[in-house]
């Protein structure tokens, strides 16, 4: 297996994240759950690792009031190579980023783009509801 750290990758600008990325190839401990972004973010994605014959109880969510005030957009690639630019909310690009197959990419904060290297097949998860462009500013 590959060095941990390189597959959970947090990207900063200044002090501030913008993204995780979360490679395909990490793994996590037998039997166990796995949470990559902290309580606060209003979008939170862990990975469950479960034996066969695991039972999770039935539950129900709770109504909770949230308070939500950007739009975090989880991208999952079945397939492709994405090349994701970064910019800071001023515009400015910081970086570029490579996402490939099993590749999860969590967009907090800032602004981004797109570059599709190969043929892709994006899962794109998000918060409703959908408000449209109105939701965008695009540059």
């Amino acid at each position: 297996m590959a060095n941990k750290e390189k597959l959970i990758e947090e990207v900063f600008h200044k002090n501030t994240q913008i993204a995780l990325i979360i490679r395909n190839e990490f793994q996590t401990e037998p039997n166990s759950i796995k949470f990559f972004t902290p309580n606060t973010f209003s979008q939170q994605i862990g990975l469950m690792q479960r034996p066969k014959g695991y039972k999770i109880q039935p539950h129900i969510h709770k109504r909770v009031k949230r308070e939500v005030l950007y739009t975090n957009e989880v991208l999952l690639v079945k397939k492709g190579l994405i090349q994701v630019d970064f910019y800071d909310d001023n515009k400015k690009f910081i970086t570029s980023k490579i996402i490939k197959n099993g590749d999860i990419l969590l967009l907090i904060k800032g602004g981004h783009g797109f570059n599709i290297l190969e043929e892709s097949e994006i899962y794109e998860i998000k918060q409703g509801p959908y408000v449209g462009e109105a939701d965008k500013l695009r540059f």
